[in-house]
C-alpha cells in the first residue's frame, strides 16, 4: 500500500489533508472530531490579537451556487475571523496538540500591520506548542477593511515586511497565504520568499458576489436588506487555484518554495492534482462543510488506490510531476494536429455537439446524412478545439484523436510534420527567432 504520510517544513501527519482556516476549525471541539476522523492536520482559524473579539454578524454568513442537481459549487462567505477570545483558543489549542501529537497543528493568525502586534502574539503561539503559523495574508471582506487580510495581501512590501518580522521572532515555521484577488500571484509569492517565509499557501477566497435577490433587490446573503462582498471558495475556484500553485511552482524565483495547496479540494483527484503542480499537500474546507468531517476518509482512501495503481511508492513520486508539462503559450506545439471523433456506439444523437460547433464553432459537424440524423465530424473543417467533448453528455462518446506524423490533414491539406514548432519561430511571427521550413507534401 502506498506511503501518503507526509512531511511539510518538517511538519509530519499522517496523510497529506489538513483543514483549512476556517468554521470547522474554529474550536477544541470541532478539531477533536476531525482528527477522529482522519485528517492529517488543522490549521486553527485566524487569531486575532488579545482584546475584545470580533464581532460576526447575526443573520446568514453564506451565499450558494449549485449546479444543475444542486449540488454546491461555490461558497460566498462574510464570516471574519474567530470571534471567541485569544486566550480560549490558545488554551484549546495547547490541548488539542498535547493529546494528538502525531497531527499537524497550524496557527493561523491576522493582527494589524504593526511589529508589535506581531511580536506579542508568537510567543503566546509558541507556547501552545503549534507546529507552525500561517499568515492570513487573504481574506478578502470585513478584516480587508481594517488594514488586514487581502488589504496587505495586495502589496508585496508589506507582505515581505511581515513574514521577515514573524521569521525574525519565532522558531516556528512561516507559512504565507495568499489572496487570488491579484493580477499576478508570483509577485506576492516572490515578496513571501524574500521576507524569509518557509512556504506559502493559497488560494484564499476569491472577492466575489454570488447571487441578487431579483424581489427585494438584496445581494445574498441578505442582512437586513443589505449584502456585501464576500469570499468565493468551493470546486468552482479550483481552475483558479491550480494554475496560481503551477505558476509559483514554475517561476524562477520561487521555484522550490514548499507550497500548500488550497481551492476546491473535494477528492482524492483534486488533491492528486494540487500536488502534481508542486503542492507538497492540501488545505480542505468547503468540502468538510458540505459532506462533514468523514469525507477525508475517502480521500484517503481513493489516494492511496490510486498511488498503487500507478506505482507511486510515496507522495514525493507524485509531488511536481505535472509542473515541467505546464509552459506558455508560445511554446505549445503548433505542428501537433488533431481530431474529433465520434463512437456512433455510444451516441444517443442528442444533437448538443452539432448545435455547439454549428452555431458557435467551425461547422464540422453533420446533422443530416443521406436524409437521416447522424452526427459525424467534418475533418475539413475541424480544427481539434475540443468544444464537443466537452458539452457532450456522453463519456468517451467524442474523442479528441491525435493525426500521425505523415497524415495529411485535410483541413490544411498538408501532412503532419514531426517536428516540433512553436510561435517563436513561426514565419507569421514578425519577432520570429527563425524562419520554419514547410511541412513536407
Amino acid at each position: 500500500m502506498a506511503d501518503i504520510r507526509n512531511n511539510f517544513l518538517g511538519i509530519k501527519s499522517p496523510n497529506p489533508f489538513w483543514l483549512a482556516s476556517a468554521p470547522p476549525t474554529d474550536k477544541e471541539y470541532n478539531v477533536v472530531r476531525a482528527f477522529k476522523a482522519g485528517w492529517g492536520g488543522v490549521v486553527w482559524k485566524t487569531l486575532g490579537e488579545a482584546g475584545p473579539p470580533i464581532v460576526n454578524v447575526n443573520g446568514p454568513r453564506y451565499g450558494a451556487i449549485w449546479g444543475a442537481d444542486r449540488r454546491l459549487l461555490g461558497l460566498n462567505n462574510i464570516e471574519l475571523i474567530t470571534d471567541r477570545p485569544l486566550e480560549v483558543n490558545l488554551r484549546e489549542m495547547k490541548q488539542v496538540k498535547r493529546d494528538w501529537p502525531d497531527r499537524a497543528l497550524i496557527a493561523s493568525i491576522m493582527v494589524p500591520c504593526e511589529e508589535a502586534a506581531w511580536k506579542a502574539i508568537l510567543p503566546l503561539v509558541e507556547e501552545t506548542g503549534a507546529d507552525g503559523i500561517e499568515l492570513n495574508f487573504g481574506c478578502p471582506h470585513g478584516m480587508s477593511e481594517r488594514g488586514m487580510g487581502s488589504a496587505v495581501g495586495q502589496v508585496p512590501e508589506y507582505i515581505e515586511m511581515v513574514a521577515r518580522w514573524c521569521k525574525q521572532n519565532t522558531r516556528m515555521p512561516v507559512i504565507v497565504k495568499l489572496t487570488p484577488n491579484i493580477t499576478d500571484i508570483r509577485y506576492p509569492a516572490r515578496a513571501a520568499k524574500k521576507g524569509g517565509a518557509d512556504a506559502v499557501s493559497l488560494i484564499n477566497t476569491v472577492s466575489s458576489i454570488t447571487s441578487v435577490d431579483l424581489d427585494s433587490f438584496s445581494p445574498e446573503p441578505s442582512i437586513d436588506g443589505k449584502g456585501s462582498h464576500g469570499g468565493y471558495c468551493g470546486p468552482a475556484v479550483k481552475p483558479i487555484a491550480l494554475n496560481m500553485v503551477a505558476e509559483i511552482a514554475r517561476d524562477p524565483e520561487t521555484r522550490g518554495l514548499p507550497i500548500s495547496g488550497i481551492g476546491g479540494v473535494t477528492n482524492w483527484r483534486d488533491a492528486a492534482e494540487f500536488m502534481a503542480l508542486g503542492a507538497g499537500n492540501v488545505q480542505v474546507c468547503t468540502a468538510a462543510m458540505t459532506y462533514g468531517f468523514k469525507i477525508v476518509q475517502e480521500m484517503i482512501e481513493g489516494l492511496k488506490n490510486w498511488m498503487d495503481e500507478k506505482g507511486h511508492a510515496t507522495l514525493d513520486d507524485v509531488i511536481g510531476r505535472a509542473t515541467p508539462n505546464v509552459t506558455d503559450w508560445q511554446y505549445l506545439n503548433l505542428n501537433y494536429v488533431a481530431k474529433a471523433h465520434i463512437d456512433q456506439d455510444l451516441c444517443i444523437k442528442c444533437g448538443r455537439c452539432h448545435i455547439a460547433c454549428e452555431d458557435t464553432s467551425h461547422q464540422a459537424i453533420t446533422s443530416m446524412i443521406d436524409g437521416v440524423r447522424h452526427f459525424e465530424v467534418i475533418e475539413e473543417e475541424c480544427v481539434g478545439c475540443n468544444l464537443c467533448v466537452n458539452v457532450c453528455p456522453v463519456e468517451d462518446c467524442i474523442t479528441l484523436v491525435p493525426l500521425a506524423a505523415g497524415a495529411i490533414d485535410e483541413r490544411t491539406k498538408k501532412k503532419v510534420s514531426p517536428t516540433y514548432a512553436n510561435w517563436t519561430t513561426h514565419p507569421n511571427n514578425p519577432m520570429a527567432k527563425a524562419k520554419v521550413a514547410e511541412p513536407a507534401e
